[in-house]
């Protein structure tokens, strides 16, 4: 018990990072009552939505806050729900290349087993933790200009 307490107090701990995440996008899906408003609403340049534009991520193509809004929304889901139940209704879709990348995968797995896990683990938990934070500021920030774009406020 008492280290659930302690790392739930803990203000970098993984936990708190998709909490602050899932809570951010939780209030710009309840501030963004007519999503399609977003819709052709150029992304601001700032440096973090501009890294994600250039980072070449297919699911912003259209480069408008509304596409970002549902890549968002994605993520959340996929935190909530899991990763796997996201592949599989991928999966559901339709073809894809899967069978090849499982392939990939053993032998990419074979060599993975000589790698020491805890610096995998540290490692991967670092670059998620820095990845929630950024999308949790990027979440406020669309739910920001939304309400400026609809006359709210909130300058």
């Amino acid at each position: 018990m008492m280290q659930i307490s302690e790392s739930h107090l803990q203000k970098n701990s993984l936990f708190n990072s998709m909490n602050r995440f899932i809570g951010a996008v939780n209030n710009m899906d309840q501030t963004v009552m007519v999503p399609s408003l977003l819709r052709d609403v150029p992304l601001e340049e700032e440096r973090e939505m501009a890294a994600l534009k250039s980072s070449g991520n297919s699911d912003i193509e259209d480069g408008d806050m509304y596409s970002y809004y549902q890549l968002l929304k994605s993520i959340r889901c996929d935190i909530e729900w899991g990763v796997m139940r996201a592949e599989k209704l991928k999966e559901s879709r339709g073809p894809s290349s899967r069978n090849d990348s499982k392939e990939e995968e053993s032998e990419v797995s074979s060599e993975e087993d000589e790698v020491n896990l805890q610096k995998q683990f540290q490692f991967h938990m670092t670059g998620l933790h820095g990845v929630l934070s950024k999308l949790t500021q990027q979440a406020n920030t669309l739910t920001n200009r939304y309400k400026q774009e609809i006359g709210i406020g909130c300058y």
